[in-house]
């Protein structure tokens, strides 16, 4: 009997579902593409490295974290992407796992983030993510922090992805989100993040946002709320960090006593 014309032979299907969401291969890629990668690695890097230590910080909220960890717990945190740049260098070197995903763009951001004390587990929304949770979830079991760009890899700009309320629900752990306002930066207008470049010598404020938990029973309908919950943290701590330096002076002092309280 021949095979129907509507359906491809098995070595041309696309895996199943349930399969993609464990596969972290790496794509293949070019040649050209493979040696850009070193590359455009080690440009990030040290842009990264000339920039960083210029900053001036500010944290609002960052007792939140400091608690999780007096308690004996680890945070998963969560960014909108905008904020990589200066993210990346505020939070360095703390052992921090980041879910990475293995394009190329990811390829060559994974080498970055290792540089300056991250660890990586591989996957993304698209590929590998279910394997990626699992990977995070035995890091904070070794006692690390796991952090999301929650919005990433390519979007929509905004739009929280669900991998942090299913990890907080797995582990125990709770999520903590923040953002990066800068006083002076320079936005990529066509890219589709808005991501901010921090110009030289900028104020940075950091607004963390209190822990939100999810039981590790929740089921379909918590969860829901919880990944409400967590979009709406977002859109806040996103809210008060850019509007941080234009904000009165007055108002910025109610702000971090209630912010830091």
């Amino acid at each position: 009997m021949t095979e129907p014309a509507n359906i491809a032979p098995p070595d041309e299907r696309e895996p199943d579902a349930i399969s993609v969401h464990y596969d972290t291969r790496l794509p293949e890629l070019s040649r050209w593409r493979q040696m850009q990668i070193p590359v455009i690695a080690a440009a990030v890097t040290a842009v990264i490295r000339m920039l960083g230590p210029t900053l001036r910080f500010e944290a609002l909220g960052g007792q939140h974290v400091e608690r999780i960890h007096a308690a004996g717990g680890r945070a998963i945190l969560a960014f909108w992407h905008r904020s990589i740049i200066s993210a990346t260098w505020y939070w360095r070197h703390r052992g921090i796992v980041v879910l990475n995903t293995t394009n190329f763009d990811g390829q060559w951001t994974r080498r970055v983030i290792e540089r300056l004390g991250y660890g990586t587990a591989q996957g993304s929304s698209s590929r590998g993510g279910l394997k990626g949770l699992a990977v995070m979830a035995r890091r904070m079991e070794e006692g690390r922090d796991t952090a999301f760009t929650i919005d990433g890899p390519r979007g929509p700009r905004y739009v929280a992805k669900p991998g942090p309320v299913m990890l907080a629900r797995r582990t125990g752990q709770p999520i903590v989100v923040f953002h990066v306002g800068l006083e002076r930066a320079h936005t990529f207008e066509k890219s589709w993040d808005l991501m901010q470049m921090p110009a030289p010598f900028s104020r940075a404020v950091v607004a963390i946002a209190p822990p939100i938990r999810v039981p590790g029973d929740a089921g379909q309908e918590l969860m829901r709320r919880k990944h409400e919950e967590m979009q709406a943290a977002l859109e806040r701590v996103r809210d008060v960090a850019e509007a941080w330096f234009q904000t009165p002076l007055d108002e910025r002092v109610r702000l971090r006593r209630e912010w830091n309280a």
